[in-house]
């Protein structure tokens, strides 16, 4: 009988970084391995939204090895780690409990499948896509010279990397042939030609697209499949914005219906005890955006991007009375009620991995969390 793999916090950090890369986050984040040793071994990892000592102690009742959190437990940088204040406490609670604490706040918020591409399927949108997109630099343009007759191997090396997808196609590349030339050194062994030699060989120049986030795996394939033992490549960041990652979604619903009813079906879908509302409740709905938490900033986006109504959190009373202005509807569903869902979605996300690499660990959310505000 073989052997059961033993799985390691830094083997749930790989996976949590492979789906969310940390690269998506926003620059001001702080998100991975937070509290914890990368080799301990884990068998179960408790899902949350927010990591306090009660959430410890919940892992620890559920024999729990990890937390995993959408809000970073640690944030704003430290000046003092103390168990009589907060983040201290919990970090003291983490490190007593042997309990690590991983998080993904941004990047989950920005990949694609993501936390707003789960919000905007419990709210009945079709056909999605990134409300604010990605940033310069986010795409790369990768161009490397080929031996003729190797270009169609190195080309499916490095679209199976990931690289080569622009917009809705993939396997995107150009090719144009030419010529190059070079010197092997004394204690070279080239592929074409002797050490000492000049040579002049036909060579194809192969571009591609490369996400940033997978550069790394992209190089690394290029090496392998690649003839030259030096391989000539250039690798430039590109100002062109991603459309298949960025903050919030837009979409449509299936058919038009008031402000009011989209508002009933919001409260529905994410289990509210209430949602604020602004704009006519008569007002007709059909093109709808979403952020989750905190999305008040995307307001004018969402205006310009023709929503009918933006379903976020946290909403300020001028931040309303923009929206308000731009003829934009608003449903402020609360920072912990267009999050919360989300635990779910991102155990199944984590657990689908778990199976495909037969790992024998168990990913459970955890129960109990609620809203902090109460209305009377």
């Amino acid at each position: 009988m073989a052997k059961e793999r033993t799985i390691r916090i830094h083997d749930l950090l790989g996976a949590l970084n492979g789906l969310y890369p940390p690269a998506l986050a926003e620059d001001w984040d702080n998100v991975g391995l937070q509290v914890g040793d990368p080799g301990s071994e884990v068998h179960r990892v408790l899902i949350c939204l927010d990591v306090n000592e009660a959430a410890v102690q919940r892992a620890v009742a559920a024999d729990a090895q990890a937390l995993i959190a959408h809000h970073p437990l640690l944030f704003k940088p430290l000046k003092r780690v103390s168990p009589g204040d907060e983040p201290g406490r919990s970090v003291f609670a983490a490190i007593r409990a042997e309990v690590a604490v991983l998080c993904a706040h941004t990047n989950l918020d920005r990949a694609c499948p993501g936390l707003n591409d789960w919000l905007a399927d419990r709210l009945g949108l079709n056909g999605t896509q990134p409300l604010l997109g990605g940033r310069e630099g986010e795409l790369l343009k990768l161009v490397v010279f080929i031996p003729d007759g190797h270009q169609d191997a190195v080309a499916e090396a490095l679209f199976a990397a990931g690289a080569g997808r622009i917009g809705a196609y993939d396997c995107c590349s150009f090719r144009v042939s030419g010529e190059g030339s070079f010197r092997a050194g004394p204690d070279c062994t080239p592929f074409i030609g002797r050490p000492g030699e000049r040579e002049r060989t036909p060579e194809w120049r192969l571009e591609v697209a490369v996400p940033a986030e997978l550069s790394g795996r992209v190089i690394n394939r290029l090496i392998k499949a690649h003839p030259y033992e030096d391989v000539a490549y250039d690798l430039f960041p590109l100002q062109n914005r991603r459309e298949d990652i960025g903050l919030g979604r837009i979409g449509r619903l299936s058919a038009e219906i008031s402000l009011e009813t989209f508002a009933r079906q919001v409260k529905d879908a994410l289990a509210l005890d209430h949602l604020r509302l602004v704009g006519d409740p008569r007002q007709p709905v059909e093109k709808v955006a979403v952020c989750g938490g905190s999305g008040a900033f995307l307001i004018h986006e969402a205006a310009r991007r023709g929503a009918d109504v933006l379903v976020t959190g946290d909403i300020k009373y001028h931040e309303a009375r923009s929206a308000e202005q731009l003829g934009l509807g608003l449903l402020d569903a609360g920072h912990f009620g267009t999050e919360q869902p989300a635990v779910d979605d991102l155990r199944a996300a984590l657990s689908a991995i778990a199976e495909q690499r037969q790992w024998p660990v168990e990913f459970v959310s955890m129960s109990g969390e609620k809203e902090p505000f109460q209305v009377i």
